[in-house]
């Protein structure tokens, strides 16, 4: 028994040591955009922002704001509206009516085959004339010159394809430890830096900020490759890294904020449709991916309290690692490094999240999002 628990031990502070510090190195070489001067001149790439919204009456004035701020010269901005129920789509054409550079579009109905969002924003790609796209949504705020910023750092590392880190605004205890949980977990499961690698398989898409060159995207297929697609996002970096141009990740911090979700009940609900589809919609991957939770993030803590010998060493070691690994997301985050020891119960949520996911898609046979039901066999046959 005691053989059987060190080799567990054992091995998880070896991944931890290994894989763990890897990543967490890789991600000390992200550039941010703060480093990136903003490019100067009116001869710029002309940029199509590009952005859909449904019921975001509450928070889409704020962003539009921030948007009507932007001082990049070449700039159109495309709105759509998809199918709203409340004053979205008042607030977008009112804001037309003051702005000549922003556009609104109205979506009535969604035709079959197609997500909400996938649709609403290749109708935006469609009306468009950039040279290069800015997929964002319809609740992120922006700083006046990050446009500028993200234009220099596009340029000058060849890019095809540059998606964003932003803030995200956290309000209390618990919503804070989810978040930066997810903030570690996203990292170890996309190791970020290795990006912008050609050779290597990984790639992001993070909805809040993802610029890119028309040409690349039109090559990749436009989003009617994702048109089924619940995490639409990630896989339009998937699909345009698969296309074989050039993608990176950088860290913009306060240049993009979003407010995801308020309070950590809203969070859990709110993924509910995107965690079982970010597994493939494989049960023996969210099997798998909870076990892993557990054993790398909440086992280890057990073996320092409980263990003996060098079952207690190894998960001191795995301790020691995961503790600076999160304090290092938390920095960054912008929150205090103390929610590090928070690590297993950001761990034992996590993996709650995931298996209500997979529990309630299964249990409706689909996803409900945004008040339209999808069929789950018709989202696997339409996962990328």
């Amino acid at each position: 028994m005691h053989a059987f628990a060190l080799v567990i031990f054992g091995g998880t502070a070896f991944v931890w040591i290994i894989l763990g510090l890897r990543i967490a190195y890789g991600a000390l070489k992200l550039p941010w955009i703060k480093d990136s001067s903003p490019i100067t001149g009116t001869d710029v790439p002309r940029i199509s922002l590009l952005f859909a919204a449904r019921d975001e009456e509450e928070k889409l004035s704020g962003a539009l704001a921030t948007l009507a701020r932007l001082d990049y010269p070449e700039l159109e901005i495309i709105g759509v509206d998809d199918r709203s129920e409340d004053a979205t789509g008042r607030i977008l054409d009112e804001f037309a009516a003051l702005h000549p550079r922003f556009r609104a579009i109205h979506v009535a109905e969604l035709p079959a085959g197609w997500l909400g969002k996938p649709h609403a924003l290749q109708q935006a790609y469609e009306a468009s004339s950039g040279e290069w796209l800015l997929f964002t949504d319809a609740d992120v705020r922006f700083k006046t010159d990050v446009l500028r910023r993200a234009m220099t750092m596009a340029i000058e590392r060849k890019l095809d394809h540059l998606t964003l880190f932003g803030d995200v605004e956290m309000v209390g205890f618990w919503e804070t430890v989810v978040m930066t949980f997810f903030g570690m977990a996203f990292h170890m499961a996309t190791a970020p830096s290795e990006v912008i690698n050609p050779k290597s398989g990984t790639y992001v898409g993070v909805g809040a900020f993802q610029l890119m060159k028309r040409s690349a995207y039109e090559a990749a297929g436009t989003h009617r490759r994702l048109a089924m697609e619940v995490v639409d996002d990630m896989k339009l970096g998937k699909i345009v890294k698969q296309a074989g141009f050039r993608s990176a990740v950088a860290v913009a911090q306060d240049f993009v904020v979003v407010r995801w979700h308020s309070g950590a009940r809203n969070l859990i609900n709110g993924v509910t449709k995107n965690f079982f589809a970010g597994s493939g919609f494989s049960v023996a991957r969210v099997a798998i991916s909870i076990f892993g939770l557990l054993l790398m993030n909440v086992l280890p803590f057990a073996g320092l309290i409980f263990g003996h010998d060098w079952v207690r060493i190894c998960s001191a070691i795995c301790v020691l690692v995961v503790l600076c690994f999160h304090a290092g997301v938390d920095i960054v985050m912008r929150v205090s490094p103390l929610y590090c020891f928070t690590v297993p119960i950001g761990a034992v949520i996590f993996g709650y999240m995931l298996l209500r996911s997979t529990v309630y898609t299964l249990k409706q046979g689909g996803i409900i999002w945004r008040g339209t039901f999808y069929p789950l066999e018709a989202l696997k046959r339409g996962a990328v």
